[in-house]
């Protein structure tokens, strides 16, 4: 090995204590890490899910297809998202995040410790029937909510939200169906059958919807839906 190889050998340093006291290279990775899952954890482990579809829903009740556009609905149930897990962020943030930055914490321990909020906040959104489906297929101890993995609790949460936003659209639905029908039934009594009967409801429940202040009210119900 020549005399300049040797040097430069001798000049590499390998930082492993990334795992107690994080570097910035380290904590670098983390963020990288965090944000190439970010997306899979926003649909399948916070309130995203629920607002969305119910938006969603509301929308295909109107009857407007792509009004407003899915990038509208989406970034409305993202900051709504933001807003409802607000507390367990900073419960995360304070239990797990800022020890392991002080180096406090392993990264072990520091997941351990941001799972546990997140767990408790979703265990109160999942119903019991879901919960009992996935731990009786790994024949787990249900009557321990909190003790259950995250790979038991997040597909229970996930059928739970998707239950509750569809009852939520459902219940939407019904003055928008209303509508249809006696706009429907006034068409067909007047012998109007060329003209599509949802083209002449569709100003009729827009304007109910505006005049009702329809989309604070559908976002109030996804507050309230929420378990704190």
């Amino acid at each position: 090995m020549t005399p300049e190889l040797l040097v430069a050998a001798s000049s590499v340093n390998v930082n492993i204590s990334g795992l107690k006291s994080p570097s910035t290279s380290v904590l670098i990775i983390v963020v990288l890490t965090v944000l190439a899952i970010a997306p899979s954890v926003l649909m399948l482990m916070t309130a995203f899910p629920r607002i969305f579809i119910v938006l969603s829903l509301t929308r295909n009740a109107l009857g407007t297809q792509t009004v407003p556009p899915n990038q509208v609905l989406a970034g409305l149930a993202l900051i709504l998202s933001l807003y409802i897990m607000s507390p367990v962020i900073s419960t995360i943030n304070q239990v797990a995040i800022q020890p392991y930055e002080h180096g406090t914490l392993t990264a072990t321990q520091a997941i351990g410790k941001g799972e546990v909020p997140l767990k408790v906040w979703m265990l109160k959104q999942t119903k019991q029937q879901e919960l009992s489906l996935f731990a009786s297929y790994s024949h787990q101890d249900v009557s321990k909510p909190a003790s259950l993995p995250m790979t038991t609790v997040i597909p229970a949460f996930v059928l739970s939200e998707i239950e509750t936003a569809f009852l939520i659209g459902f219940m939407i639905f019904i003055p928008f169906m209303i509508i249809d029908l006696v706009v429907s039934a006034i068409m067909m009594s007047m012998g109007i059958y060329m003209l599509p009967p949802t083209l002449i409801s569709l100003p009729f429940k827009i304007l109910l919807f505006v005049l009702v202040d329809g989309w604070s009210l559908v976002v109030h119900s996804l507050l309230i839906s929420f378990n704190h």
